[in-house]
Protein backbone atom coordinates (compact mmCIF):
# COMPACT_ATOMS: atom_id res chain seq x y z
CA UNK A 1 0.00 0.00 0.00
CA UNK A 2 1.33 3.51 -0.86
CA UNK A 3 1.28 5.74 1.86
CA UNK A 4 -0.91 9.01 0.84
CA UNK A 5 -1.63 12.32 2.36
CA UNK A 6 -5.04 12.52 3.33
CA UNK A 7 -6.40 16.19 4.42
CA UNK A 8 -9.77 15.64 6.82
CA UNK A 9 -12.59 18.78 6.36
CA UNK A 10 -15.49 18.60 8.66
CA UNK A 11 -17.94 20.32 10.11
CA UNK A 12 -20.81 20.13 12.26
CA UNK A 13 -22.38 17.11 10.82
CA UNK A 14 -20.25 15.10 12.29
CA UNK A 15 -20.52 15.90 15.78
CA UNK A 16 -24.34 16.28 15.56
CA UNK A 17 -24.21 12.23 15.86
CA UNK A 18 -22.56 12.69 19.12
CA UNK A 19 -25.40 14.85 20.43
CA UNK A 20 -24.00 17.87 19.74
CA UNK A 21 -26.37 20.46 18.79
CA UNK A 22 -25.37 22.28 14.54
CA UNK A 23 -24.56 25.36 14.35
CA UNK A 24 -27.82 26.89 13.49
CA UNK A 25 -31.09 25.62 12.52
CA UNK A 26 -33.30 25.88 9.89
CA UNK A 27 -34.41 29.44 11.34
CA UNK A 28 -30.79 30.87 12.04
CA UNK A 29 -30.96 30.22 15.38
CA UNK A 30 -28.50 28.63 17.78
CA UNK A 31 -29.70 27.53 20.86
CA UNK A 32 -32.86 29.62 20.55
CA UNK A 33 -30.74 32.89 20.08
CA UNK A 34 -29.52 35.07 17.16
CA UNK A 35 -26.26 34.09 16.12
CA UNK A 36 -25.03 37.62 16.22
CA UNK A 37 -25.92 37.68 19.68
CA UNK A 38 -23.51 34.93 20.64
CA UNK A 39 -21.19 34.59 17.77
CA UNK A 40 -19.93 38.45 17.00
CA UNK A 41 -17.78 41.56 18.53
CA UNK A 42 -21.07 43.19 18.80
CA UNK A 43 -22.62 40.90 20.79
CA UNK A 44 -19.90 40.32 23.46
CA UNK A 45 -19.86 44.11 23.52
CA UNK A 46 -23.51 44.86 23.95
CA UNK A 47 -24.20 41.47 26.77
CA UNK A 48 -21.13 39.93 27.60
CA UNK A 49 -22.57 37.95 30.27
CA UNK A 50 -25.08 36.44 27.81
CA UNK A 51 -22.09 35.35 25.77
CA UNK A 52 -20.04 33.86 28.59
CA UNK A 53 -23.23 31.95 29.73
CA UNK A 54 -23.94 30.70 26.14
CA UNK A 55 -19.99 29.16 25.91
CA UNK A 56 -20.09 27.73 29.21
CA UNK A 57 -23.04 25.57 28.39
CA UNK A 58 -21.99 24.39 25.74
CA UNK A 59 -18.45 23.74 27.51
CA UNK A 60 -19.88 21.34 30.11
CA UNK A 61 -22.12 20.09 27.33
CA UNK A 62 -19.10 18.60 26.20
CA UNK A 63 -18.73 16.29 29.33
CA UNK A 64 -21.96 14.56 28.53
CA UNK A 65 -20.68 13.30 25.08
CA UNK A 66 -18.54 11.44 23.11
CA UNK A 67 -16.64 10.75 19.85
CA UNK A 68 -18.54 8.33 17.56
CA UNK A 69 -17.49 5.93 14.95
CA UNK A 70 -17.05 8.74 12.44
CA UNK A 71 -14.59 10.10 14.84
CA UNK A 72 -13.06 6.87 15.60
CA UNK A 73 -12.49 5.77 12.14
CA UNK A 74 -10.44 8.66 10.77
CA UNK A 75 -8.12 7.57 13.35
CA UNK A 76 -7.87 4.18 12.10
CA UNK A 77 -7.02 5.91 8.83
CA UNK A 78 -3.94 7.20 10.70
CA UNK A 79 -2.23 3.55 10.89
CA UNK A 80 -2.39 3.76 6.99
CA UNK A 81 -2.10 7.36 5.45
CA UNK A 82 -0.42 10.53 6.84
CA UNK A 83 -3.54 12.45 7.77
CA UNK A 84 -4.51 15.85 9.16
CA UNK A 85 -7.73 17.28 10.03
CA UNK A 86 -9.35 20.58 9.43
CA UNK A 87 -12.61 21.04 11.65
CA UNK A 88 -14.77 23.49 11.46
CA UNK A 89 -16.08 22.19 14.87
CA UNK A 90 -15.15 23.84 18.60
CA UNK A 91 -15.24 20.93 20.19
CA UNK A 92 -12.73 17.93 21.08
CA UNK A 93 -14.57 15.03 19.54
CA UNK A 94 -11.44 14.75 17.33
CA UNK A 95 -8.82 15.08 20.04
CA UNK A 96 -10.78 12.62 22.51
CA UNK A 97 -11.12 10.15 19.78
CA UNK A 98 -7.67 9.70 19.52
CA UNK A 99 -6.54 12.05 16.77
CA UNK A 100 -2.76 13.75 16.41
CA UNK A 101 -3.06 16.30 13.79
CA UNK A 102 -6.12 18.67 14.36
CA UNK A 103 -6.14 22.08 13.22
CA UNK A 104 -9.45 23.74 14.35
CA UNK A 105 -10.61 26.78 12.39
CA UNK A 106 -13.05 28.33 14.02
CA UNK A 107 -11.45 27.90 17.79
CA UNK A 108 -11.94 25.53 20.54
CA UNK A 109 -14.43 25.60 23.20
CA UNK A 110 -12.07 24.37 26.04
CA UNK A 111 -10.00 27.46 25.54
CA UNK A 112 -10.54 30.90 26.69
CA UNK A 113 -7.80 34.16 25.68
CA UNK A 114 -7.55 37.28 26.84
CA UNK A 115 -9.39 40.31 24.55
CA UNK A 116 -6.13 42.12 24.68
CA UNK A 117 -3.94 39.32 23.35
CA UNK A 118 -5.91 37.14 21.08
CA UNK A 119 -2.51 34.59 21.70
CA UNK A 120 -2.62 34.57 25.70
CA UNK A 121 -4.44 30.87 25.70
CA UNK A 122 -5.55 29.07 28.42
CA UNK A 123 -7.42 25.42 28.37
CA UNK A 124 -10.45 25.24 30.90
CA UNK A 125 -13.33 23.08 31.31
CA UNK A 126 -14.62 25.30 33.71
CA UNK A 127 -17.39 28.19 33.84
CA UNK A 128 -15.91 31.98 32.75
CA UNK A 129 -17.54 34.50 34.30
CA UNK A 130 -17.36 38.83 33.98
CA UNK A 131 -14.27 39.52 36.19
CA UNK A 132 -12.28 36.22 35.51
CA UNK A 133 -9.28 37.90 33.86
CA UNK A 134 -6.39 36.68 31.88
CA UNK A 135 -2.51 37.05 32.98
CA UNK A 136 -1.85 40.86 31.68
CA UNK A 137 -5.37 41.68 33.84
CA UNK A 138 -8.17 41.99 30.85
CA UNK A 139 -11.17 39.99 30.94
CA UNK A 140 -11.02 35.88 29.29
CA UNK A 141 -13.18 35.66 26.70
CA UNK A 142 -14.27 32.47 24.59
CA UNK A 143 -11.34 30.71 22.45
CA UNK A 144 -14.00 30.70 19.02
CA UNK A 145 -13.76 32.60 15.87
CA UNK A 146 -16.78 35.07 15.72
CA UNK A 147 -18.41 36.19 12.51
CA UNK A 148 -16.36 39.35 11.66
CA UNK A 149 -13.18 38.07 12.79
CA UNK A 150 -10.11 36.99 11.14
CA UNK A 151 -9.71 33.46 10.47
CA UNK A 152 -6.01 32.77 12.44
CA UNK A 153 -5.52 28.86 10.95
CA UNK A 154 -6.77 29.31 7.58
CA UNK A 155 -3.29 30.17 6.19
CA UNK A 156 -2.25 26.92 7.90
CA UNK A 157 -5.10 25.03 6.78
CA UNK A 158 -5.34 25.94 2.96
CA UNK A 159 -1.21 25.07 2.85
CA UNK A 160 -2.10 21.40 4.16
CA UNK A 161 -4.15 21.21 1.23
CA UNK A 162 -1.89 22.09 -1.50
CA UNK A 163 0.16 19.01 -1.18
CA UNK A 164 -3.15 16.62 -0.19
CA UNK A 165 -3.56 13.25 -2.40
CA UNK A 166 -7.44 12.59 -0.75
CA UNK A 167 -9.68 15.12 0.41
CA UNK A 168 -12.45 14.19 2.51
CA UNK A 169 -15.01 16.19 3.13
CA UNK A 170 -17.51 15.05 5.93
CA UNK A 171 -20.61 16.09 7.75
CA UNK A 172 -20.27 19.84 5.86
CA UNK A 173 -22.06 22.05 3.18
CA UNK A 174 -18.87 23.90 2.54
CA UNK A 175 -21.28 27.45 1.63
CA UNK A 176 -19.76 28.56 4.93
CA UNK A 177 -16.90 30.97 4.09
CA UNK A 178 -13.65 31.17 4.17
CA UNK A 179 -13.98 27.42 5.61
CA UNK A 180 -15.59 26.55 2.06
CA UNK A 181 -13.30 27.90 -0.23
CA UNK A 182 -10.35 25.59 1.21
CA UNK A 183 -10.79 22.58 -1.29
CA UNK A 184 -9.64 24.84 -4.04
CA UNK A 185 -6.32 24.87 -2.66
CA UNK A 186 -6.06 20.91 -3.74
CA UNK A 187 -4.47 19.70 -6.58
CA UNK A 188 -6.74 19.11 -9.59
CA UNK A 189 -5.67 15.83 -9.80
CA UNK A 190 -6.28 15.39 -5.79
CA UNK A 191 -8.95 12.90 -5.07
CA UNK A 192 -11.94 14.71 -3.45
CA UNK A 193 -15.06 12.22 -1.33
CA UNK A 194 -17.64 14.04 -0.01
CA UNK A 195 -19.67 12.32 2.44
CA UNK A 196 -23.04 13.43 4.03
CA UNK A 197 -26.57 12.53 4.14
CA UNK A 198 -27.80 15.15 2.13
CA UNK A 199 -25.18 16.52 -0.09
CA UNK A 200 -25.52 20.00 -1.10
CA UNK A 201 -22.56 20.66 -4.32
CA UNK A 202 -20.78 24.15 -3.68
CA UNK A 203 -19.30 26.28 -6.04
CA UNK A 204 -15.90 24.94 -5.63
CA UNK A 205 -17.16 20.96 -5.65
CA UNK A 206 -18.23 21.75 -9.08
CA UNK A 207 -14.94 22.26 -10.08
CA UNK A 208 -13.42 19.02 -8.74
CA UNK A 209 -12.63 16.33 -11.53
CA UNK A 210 -12.59 13.67 -9.11
CA UNK A 211 -15.02 14.25 -7.37
CA UNK A 212 -17.05 11.18 -5.66
CA UNK A 213 -19.99 11.55 -3.52
CA UNK A 214 -21.06 9.66 -0.74
CA UNK A 215 -24.57 10.17 0.77
CA UNK A 216 -24.39 8.13 4.29
CA UNK A 217 -24.19 9.64 8.06
CA UNK A 218 -20.79 10.23 9.35
CA UNK A 219 -20.97 6.93 11.23
CA UNK A 220 -21.79 5.18 8.60
CA UNK A 221 -19.77 6.81 5.77
CA UNK A 222 -17.06 7.38 7.08
CA UNK A 223 -15.82 3.64 8.44
CA UNK A 224 -16.87 2.22 5.21
CA UNK A 225 -14.55 4.74 3.13
CA UNK A 226 -11.53 4.50 5.96
CA UNK A 227 -11.75 0.21 5.39
CA UNK A 228 -11.51 0.66 1.22
CA UNK A 229 -8.70 3.32 2.08
CA UNK A 230 -6.81 0.99 4.25
CA UNK A 231 -7.15 -1.87 1.74
CA UNK A 232 -6.34 0.04 -1.12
Amino acid sequence: MIRKKIVVLTGAGISAESGINTFRDSGGLWEGHDVMEVASPQGWAKNMDLVLEFYNLRRQQLKEVTFNQGHKALVDLEKYHDVVIITQNVDDLHERAGSKHVIHLHGELKKVRSVNDENLITVTTENIKRGDLASDGHQLRPHIVWFGEMVPMLDIASKELLDADIVIIIGTSMQVYPAAGLVSFAQSSSQIMYIDPRPTISHELTQAKNLTVIEATATHGVPRLVRELCED
